[in-house]
């Protein structure tokens, strides 16, 4: 497992150290748009500084290729990549480039990244793999913008409501504490399964664990079923319903997971981990409660 020790890389505002994350979105997934937000959710973080690079939908060699360059030029003292399948040509190129480089270097992907676990392990690269952000239907009889969107969205509530979401920021501003304090820092190496995803969420009513644990199974099955009606199935007859199955089975999964939300909300109980005004992790369970 690859370690570093940062040796003064951090940009310094006064007496405060800032670390300065490159972030390198290829493709999309469910936490591709809030993988820079969660540490930020104020945009008043005072001990980071986040920059971005996209290859929009795109997630082929070439755009890496130039993706990877042009974040190295903020200097970084570590970069996200996120992307779906890190094993797929793109994303195995950005890995190759990244662990040339002299700085670390985490993946985040989804389910089918534990098929990369080793090579990443090879490469010295740190990862995260979300099991529970699924792959979309891609068939083009099915796929509309407005279908896509609506589905995104579907799994954005899940993985926000189910803790997943947590589990990268928590993993993350890890990270982050180690390199502001100079120490050297051990890259993750974590795999986001339903137990953990809910396990992080803080769920204080079993029912409301139960719904969210469902949720989040639900969602790491759709992508079996896309990935069995996009490129499985080559009757349109057969792939056509596959691939709206899977999305409404994300639908149902959104649901589920709000219900859990619901359930502790009325129950005033939902945690909510809000950053400080040093960047610091605060927490508080009541509503009316001040974070601490």
């Amino acid at each position: 497992m690859k370690k570093y020790l940062l040796d003064h890389q951090n940009s310094i505002t006064g007496d405060k150290m800032v670390v300065k994350i490159g972030v390198i979105k290829c493709g999309n997934l469910g936490t591709s748009p809030v993988i820079d937000l969660v540490l930020d959710e104020r945009a008043d973080r005072p001990n980071i500084d986040v920059r971005g690079v996209g290859s929009g939908a795109k997630m082929n060699p070439e755009q890496i290729e130039d993706a990877v360059p042009k974040i190295a030029q903020f200097d970084p003292d570590f970069v996200v990549f996120i992307s779906p399948n890190p094993g797929a040509p793109g994303p195995a190129k950005a890995r190759e480039l990244l662990s040339a480089m002299d700085v670390p270097a985490i993946i985040v992907g989804d389910g089918p990244g534990m098929r990369s676990k080793d090579e990443m392990d090879e490469q010295g690269l740190g990862y995260i793999i979300v099991q529970g952000d699924p792959m979309i239907g891609a068939r083009r009889e099915f796929l509309d913008p407005t279908e896509m969107a609506s589905f995104n969205a579907d799994v954005v509530k899940v993985l926000a409501a189910t803790g997943a979401y947590r589990v990268v920021q928590e993993t993350l501003d890890a990270v982050i504490a180690a390199v502001e304090a100079g120490n050297e820092i051990e890259l993750p190496k974590v795999v986001v399964s339903a137990d953990k995803a809910v396990a992080t969420a803080g769920f204080a009513n079993p029912y409301a664990k139960a719904k969210a644990y469902a949720a989040y199974e639900i969602a790491t099955k759709v992508a079996d079923v896309d990935v069995k009606g996009c490129f499985m199935v080559q009757d349109a007859e057969k792939y056509i319903p596959i691939v709206a199955a899977a999305h409404e089975m994300i639908a149902v999964a959104a649901k589920l997971a709000a219900e859990a939300r619901e359930i502790e909300k009325s129950n005033d109980t939902v945690l909510r981990n809000p950053h400080g005004a040093q960047g610091q992790t605060l927490s508080k369970t009541a509503l009316m409660d001040k974070p601490q």
